[in-house]
């Protein structure tokens, strides 16, 4: 089994081929991911905290764009069937989706930092330092 990618900050690639069923969608998820992480880590906001809601923000670009493509086929509206009197139009389910998919985006985007209106109030991840003095080279390290 091939290795995952992983980024500098440590996050591993999610399993595409476990999570999506065509090669092209992996291959779109693969780079929105790639994206998001070198943007991320060039701002200094990627954190190993993080790998799940990028995950989440990758499927729902891609629950979008399935949509999407749906509702441009088929229309924002789902005709009544003829057999069914009583039946009605109604929204798309896709629509829907479409929607509910967005709304999740841009959640995920102002949570990561990534829209413009949130880049400002994200912090940068801090990093663990090593602090030591120079008298600890001196007098040795103290355990216990």
């Amino acid at each position: 089994m091939a290795k995952r990618p992983v980024t500098a900050s440590g996050i591993v690639e999610p399993a595409w081929k476990v999570l999506l069923p065509t090669p092209a969608e992996r291959k779109i998820a693969a780079e929105h991911w790639r994206r998001i992480t070198e943007e991320m880590s060039s701002r200094e906001t990627l954190s190993t905290s993080n790998g799940h809601a990028l995950q989440r923000l990758v499927l729902a670009y891609l629950v979008y764009d399935r949509c999407s493509r749906q509702v441009a086929d088929d229309g924002i509206v789902t005709e009544p069937s003829a057999d069914n009197p009583k039946a009605i139009a109604r929204l798309s389910i896709y629509f829907k989706a479409m929607r509910e998919a967005e709304n999740t985006a841009e959640r995920l985007e102002a949570q990561l930092g990534l829209s413009p209106g949130r880049r400002a109030k994200v912090a940068k991840v801090t990093k663990p330092r090593d602090r030591s003095a120079s008298a600890d080279a001196f007098l040795g390290s103290r355990t216990g």
